[in-house]
C-alpha cells in the first residue's frame, strides 16, 4: 500500500518536473521572443532617427536648392542684356525682362510656347528668322530689330548632365549707341576727307606744273624742295583715299562697279608693271610663277582687286630688305584661283599677328624702320577679297619674311557676294 503511495508520489512530481521543464521552454521562448521585439524596436527607432535626419537633410538641401534658384533667378531678371533659353524641344522656357522691352512683348504671353507661335510677334520673328538662317553656335552678330534698335546676339549651347546639351542660351545685347557713334565717326571721316582731297589735288596740279616749268623757270635747288613738297603732299592724298575706301567699306558700298569675266594674270601683270621702280631701285629678285594650264576667267571689280594686289605686292617691295626676294604664284583651284606673294622682307612679330588685318595696325619693327605708310592697306585689301567671296590669309616668321595667301571663287558674280563690312 505504501508502494503504490510512492509510485503515484513519483509520478506526480514527474509531471510537476515537466510541467516545470515545459514552463521553463515557454518563458525561454517567451523572453527570446521579447528580446528580439525589444531589438526590434530598437532597430525601429534607429531607422526612425537616420530617417528623421535623412528628412533635415534632404529639407535644407531643398532650402539650399531654393535659395540658388532665387539667385540664378534675380541674376536673370536683372541682367543687362536679354535672355532667352530654348529647351531641346525649341520651347521657350527663359524670357527676362530685359528681352520684354526689346521685343515689347511680356513674358507671360511668350513662355512655354513653342517658335511656330513666336513668329505671331513681329520683332520675335526677326530674331527667329535670323536663327534660322544662322544656325547652331553665334557669335556676335548684329541684328537689326527696328532704326532704333540694334542687337548683338550670341547664341551659347547649355549642356547638363553627363555633358549632354540640354537647349540654347541666347544673349542678346544693345548695340544701338555704339553703332550710333560709329556711324558718326565714319561721316566724320567721310566728310574730313573730301574736303581735303579738293585743296591737296589743287595743290598737287599746281606743283605739277610748277616742276614742269609750265609757269617759268626753277632752279634746281627749287626743284629739289617742290619735288619733295609733292611726294609729300601724294602721300597725304593716299591716305586721304584709303581714309575713303575705309569709310565706303565699313558703310557696305565698297563694290559698286560693274563686273568683267577678266584674266586675274593680267591684272597682276598690270601691277607687277606699276611697281617696276620700286622694284629697281631696291634690286629686288622678282618671279612671277604662272600654273602650267591656263586660268579661267574671274568676276571682279577690275579697279578694287588692282587696289588689293597694289597693297600686298607694294608691302612686299616696301618692306623687303636690298637684294631681297619677292615671288608671286598663281594656282588653279577646284572653283577657286590662289594667288601667293612670298618676299623675305623683316616679318610680322608673332604677338602682333593677330591685328595684321585691323585698322591703322602697324607692326612694331616696321614703325622702328620709319617706313611709310597708314595702315590700312591690309584691312582694305582684306575686304575686298572677302568682299569677291575670297578669302584671305598669311604665314610670317620674324626677320624670315612673309607669305600672303588669297583665293577668288571662279565663275561667281560678286554683287551676291558682297556685304557690309
Amino acid at each position: 500500500m505504501s508502494f503504490q503511495k510512492e509510485k503515484k508520489k513519483i509520478q506526480g512530481l514527474d509531471r510537476i518536473d515537466k510541467t516545470l521543464i515545459k514552463s521553463d521552454f515557454s518563458l525561454s521562448e517567451s523572453k527570446t521572443k521579447r528580446e528580439k521585439e525589444i531589438q526590434r524596436l530598437k532597430e525601429l527607432e534607429e531607422s526612425k532617427r537616420a530617417l528623421i535626419n535623412i528628412l533635415e537633410d534632404v529639407e535644407e538641401a531643398r532650402k539650399r536648392a531654393e535659395e540658388e534658384k532665387n539667385k540664378t533667378q534675380a541674376i536673370i531678371f536683372n541682367f543687362v542684356d536679354g535672355l532667352l533659353f530654348f529647351d531641346n524641344t525649341e520651347i521657350l522656357r527663359i524670357f527676362n525682362p530685359q528681352a520684354e522691352i526689346y521685343f515689347e512683348v511680356k513674358a507671360r504671353e511668350v513662355l512655354n510656347k513653342e517658335r511656330s507661335i513666336l513668329k505671331r510677334f513681329p520683332k520675335l520673328k526677326l530674331l527667329l528668322n535670323f536663327l534660322e538662317k544662322n544656325p547652331g553656335r553665334i557669335f556676335r552678330k548684329e541684328l537689326q530689330i527696328e532704326e532704333h534698335l540694334i542687337l548683338e546676339i550670341s547664341v551659347l549651347p547649355i549642356s547638363g548632365f553627363k555633358e549632354k546639351q540640354i537647349g540654347s542660351l541666347l544673349i542678346l545685347h544693345d548695340i544701338t549707341r555704339e553703332k550710333a557713334i560709329e556711324r558718326m565717326k565714319t561721316e566724320f571721316v567721310s566728310i574730313a576727307a573730301h574736303q581735303l582731297r579738293t585743296p591737296l589735288s589743287a595743290i598737287k596740279w599746281t606743283l605739277r606744273m610748277v616742276l614742269d616749268g609750265d609757269l617759268g623757270k626753277v632752279s634746281k635747288e627749287q626743284i629739289d624742295f617742290l619735288e619733295k613738297t609733292y611726294q609729300s603732299n601724294e602721300r597725304t592724298i593716299r591716305l586721304i583715299n584709303d581714309l575713303l575706301n575705309v569709310t565706303r567699306i565699313e558703310e557696305g558700298r565698297y563694290i559698286y562697279k560693274p563686273v568683267f569675266s577678266v584674266q586675274f594674270e593680267k591684272i597682276c601683270q598690270e601691277v607687277i608693271d606699276s611697281l617696276e621702280e620700286e622694284k629697281k631701285k631696291k634690286k629686288i629678285k622678282f618671279g612671277f610663277l604662272l600654273p602650267s594650264e591656263k586660268l579661267p576667267l574671274i568676276k571682279v571689280d577690275v579697279e578694287k582687286i588692282k587696289l588689293a594686289l597694289q597693297n600686298l605686292i607694294g608691302n612686299a617691295f616696301k618692306y623687303t630688305a636690298l637684294g631681297g626676294r619677292v615671288t608671286i604664284s598663281l594656282k588653279k583651284g577646284i572653283n577657286e584661283i590662289e594667288c601667293e606673294i612670298k618676299d623675305t622682307g623683316v616679318g610680322i612679330p608673332k604677338n602682333e599677328q593677330h591685328r595684321i588685318f585691323s585698322k591703322f595696325f602697324r607692326g612694331s619693327n616696321i614703325i622702328r624702320m620709319e617706313t611709310e605708310g597708314t595702315g590700312l592697306g591690309l584691312f582694305i585689301a582684306k575686304n575686298i577679297i572677302e568682299a569677291h567671296g575670297g578669302k584671305i590669309w598669311f604665314e610670317s616668321e620674324p626677320d624670315e619674311g612673309t607669305t600672303f595667301y588669297f583665293t577668288l571663287p571662279v565663275g561667281k558674280d560678286i554683287a551676291k557676294s558682297s556685304k557690309k563690312v
